[in-house]
This record gives C-alpha cells, sequence and structure tokens, in this order.
C-alpha cells in the first residue's frame, strides 16, 4: 500500500483524462447549441435530423469513452483488481449501443419529417411502405447489434444460430400467435389492400371504419363513432376486407313508380330523366346509366334509375343522390304524373 500510495502518478493521468473528458463534453454542447439553430436555418432539413440524433448517444458514447480509459489506466496500476477486466467489453457494448441508439432516433425522425414534409406539400405518398422500410431497418439494425454484443461477449453467433435453430419449432409452437400476427402484418404490407387513412370494412366481422395506425402486430381502426377497434394482423388473412376509399364512382340506384293512368306519358317522363342524368355536371357519364321500366306492380309501374356519381365521398354523394332524386319527382310532376301510394276503391251495390 505504501509503494501504491507514492508511486501515484496514474491517479494525475485519470484525473487529467476526467478533466479532458469534461471539456470534450462542454466543447460538444456548446458546439452542438451553436450549429443547431444554423442548420434549423437552411433550407434542409435532412442535416438537422442527423445532427439532432447523435446528439444525445454522443454524449453518453464521450463519458463511456472517457470513463474507460481511466479505468485502463488503473488497471494497469493495479492490476490485481479483477473487476477492471469488464471494462472492455463494457466499452464495446456500449460503443455499439450508441451507434444503434443514434441509428433508430435518425430512422424516427426521419420517418417524422418526411410524412410532415410531404403533408405540407400536400404531395401523395404511401405513407404506409414509408412505415414498414423505417420498421424493418431499425428491426434489421436491433438484429445485427445484438449478434455484434454476443460475439463481443465471448458468445459464439455459430452457436447461438444453431441453437435458435433447435428451439425455432418449441417457440414456433408456443408464440404462434405472435408469428401469425407478425406474417399477416408483412401480408399486408407486401400486398397492400389498404393503407393509413383508408375506410375499410369486412362483410365478415363487424370491422368498418378509417385505417390509423398499421403494425407488426395489429392495426388500430377508428370507427364511425370515433373509438379504436384494435384489430391482430392475423385476421386480415382469412377475411374479406373491402377498401371503399379506392373506388372510382359511386352508385345510385333506386326505383321509382307512376300510376297506370300514366302510362301513356311514360317514354316521354324516361326520356327527360335519362337526358336530365347526362347533363348533371355530378353524373359520371362514361359509366353505365339506365332509365328503363323494371316491372308492372299491382298498383304502379316500375322503372329504375341507375347511374354513378363522380365523387366517392359519402358526405357528397348524399347530397348528390338527394338532388338526382329530386329531379326526377319534379320531372314526373311536370310531366303530370303522379307517383302512386295505398289506396283502396270500395265499390257500392246499387240497392233498390
Amino acid at each position: 500500500m505504501p509503494k501504491l500510495l507514492a508511486d501515484s502518478g496514474w491517479l494525475l493521468q485519470v484525473l487529467l483524462v476526467l478533466i479532458g473528458t469534461s471539456l470534450i463534453y462542454y466543447g460538444e454542447k456548446k458546439f452542438y447549441r451553436r450549429l443547431y439553430p444554423t442548420l434549423v436555418a437552411t433550407n434542409n432539413i435532412w442535416d438537422d435530423i442527423l445532427l439532432n440524433a447523435i446528439h444525445k448517444p454522443l454524449i453518453i458514447l464521450i463519458w463511456v469513452l472517457g470513463v474507460s480509459f481511466a479505468a485502463d489506466i488503473a488497471h494497469q496500476a493495479i492490476p490485481q483488481a479483477v473487476i477492471f477486466t469488464a471494462i472492455k467489453p463494457l466499452r464495446q457494448v456500449a460503443v455499439v449501443g450508441a451507434m444503434v441508439w443514434a441509428s433508430l432516433r435518425y430512422i424516427h425522425l426521419f420517418e417524422q419529417n418526411l410524412v410532415k414534409t410531404k403533408k405540407a406539400q400536400q404531395q401523395d405518398f404511401d405513407l404506409t411502405s414509408v412505415r414498414a422500410i423505417c420498421q424493418l431497418t431499425g428491426t434489421a439494425i436491433v438484429i445485427i447489434a445484438l449478434l455484434v454484443v454476443l460475439e463481443t461477449l465471448g458468445f459464439s453467433i455459430n452457436g447461438v444460430l444453431a441453437f435458435g435453430g433447435v428451439s425455432g419449432i418449441a417457440i414456433g409452437f408456443a408464440s404462434k400467435d405472435i408469428l401469425a400476427n407478425f406474417f399477416g402484418g408483412l401480408m399486408v404490407y407486401l400486398d397492400r389492400p389498404f393503407a393509413v387513412g383508408d375506410w375499410i370494412r369486412s362483410p365478415d366481422r363487424s370491422i368498418e371504419g378509417t385505417v390509423e395506425y398499421i403494425g407488426w402486430r395489429l392495426c388500430r381502426i377508428r370507427t364511425f363513432e370515433q373509438r379504436p377497434l384494435y384489430v391482430p394482423n392475423s385476421v386480415f388473412s382469412s377475411i374479406i376486407v373491402e377498401n371503399p376509399s379506392r373506388m372510382r364512382n359511386r352508385r345510385i340506384s333506386t326505383t321509382m313508380g307512376v300510376r297506370y293512368d300514366d302510362a301513356a306519358k311514360i317514354p316521354v317522363l324516361l326520356q327527360a330523366v335519362r337526358a336530365m342524368l347526362q347533363s348533371h355536371p355530378e353524373i359520371d357519364t362514361s359509366q353505365t346509366l339506365i332509365v328503363n321500366v323494371v316491372e308492372l306492380a299491382a298498383s304502379s309501374i316500375n322503372f329504375m334509375v341507375y347511374a354513378f356519381t363522380k365523387t366517392i365521398h359519402w358526405a357528397k354523394f348524399q347530397e348528390v343522390q338527394q338532388d338526382v332524386l329530386l329531379n326526377i319527382l319534379a320531372i314526373i310532376e311536370q310531366h303530370g304524373a303522379v307517383c302512386p301510394f295505398p289506396t283502396s276503391t270500395v265499390y257500392l251495390a246499387d240497392v233498390e
């Protein structure tokens, strides 16, 4: 112990390393505070993202390297201290962890800013693909980092992979639902039956609403009652999903009727209804358009009106359909015809 106290030059070296680490830390913070506002003022946002992503991981890395180098100096002075043997692997793990943290932060900020920029510029883009690529990239980075950490800690990657192959079957049976949801999410990303923002519904299940989030385990759908609906991805592999958001048109299909007393007026009436639809600004005349008699009912002659609107939005469609129906009623009235309603005729016998 006296000899150790006499030969205390290593303490000075440790102190100098820690002081140098502190100076580098404060220098990095000052540099960041000066550089970041300058980068924000430029039109290029990607350098802002890069600087913001590496700032916090870099601080952790500075202190990890500084403290670990100081510990190396102490280990050389006190070789019998076994605790210092863990410094090197821990330093390597910390370096890998800082790099992974910075990468994941960059991916997250990249996704946020890309979505924000595209929406601000009102550009069409596939939000689902962006999120899928970012999630896949993040997952790949984490897996690679874990393999590197295991190799650093002395575990054989070949052994880990072999163990994974043997235990994969048991794990697969134990987590079949998780795997089913994962592969269901993968199919959603690849097939793209719907995307974030689409209105979907399923005739097989009570699922209808707007897609808010597509993840690897489940999708979040906002119903028309504004309630969140969480659907496991495995469900989408076994049900029929309708995507009304991708319709080209909406259909108007209704049946109108006139009295038998107005049978002579029907040809002119149908021609007028057809002309009204063809000239209507919200009717797509390139699609099927039918105005024909379809039934001789008990108390009316029924004709079908079949057309498609240009809009696919539900609220606007209701307005267009209402205008078409009111126009048909006006045409019937203009031609002196009458829509029938339930009536009863009573014949009284002459009583002498």
